[in-house]
């Protein structure tokens, strides 16, 4: 499975970017697929995923309200669109595809968890 991801850039606070995150190779129906974020020195941060055959999204605190995850299931795409968006939430922007059968509690946070991961996109907001 290869992950590619799309839509990073440079925006000032308070505006709005769209990743997008195709997937391809061998999938199964039952999956997760979804984001994390790095800033330098600091550790992968879950933002948001989204469970294919349930719809179900889940989203991180800092983010909830502001961002929001959907999915092209017939493409294996999901987007991430993100609005108001602060200085804070500088980082690289990694997708990543849980397809293994394992949901401890929160497991959608845990990177661990996650069994294929893009190259990641870099979204930087200045103030």
């Amino acid at each position: 499975v290869q992950l590619q991801a799309f839509g990073g850039g440079l925006v000032q606070a308070g505006g709005s970017l769209r990743l997008s995150c195709a997937a391809s190779g061998r999938t199964f129906s039952r999956y997760a697929m979804g984001w994390f974020r790095q800033a330098p020195g600091r550790e992968r941060e879950f933002v948001a995923t989204i469970s294919r055959n349930t719809g179900i999204t889940y989203y991180g605190d800092s983010v909830k309200a502001r961002f929001t995850i959907s999915a092209d299931a017939a493409k294996n795409t999901v987007f991430l669109q993100m609005n108001s968006l602060r200085p804070e939430d500088t980082a690289i922007y990694y997708c990543a595809l849980k397809q293994r059968n394992s949901f401890p509690v929160g497991w959608y946070r845990f990177v661990d968890l996650y069994d294929y991961w893009g190259q990641g996109t870099q979204v930087t907001v200045s103030s």
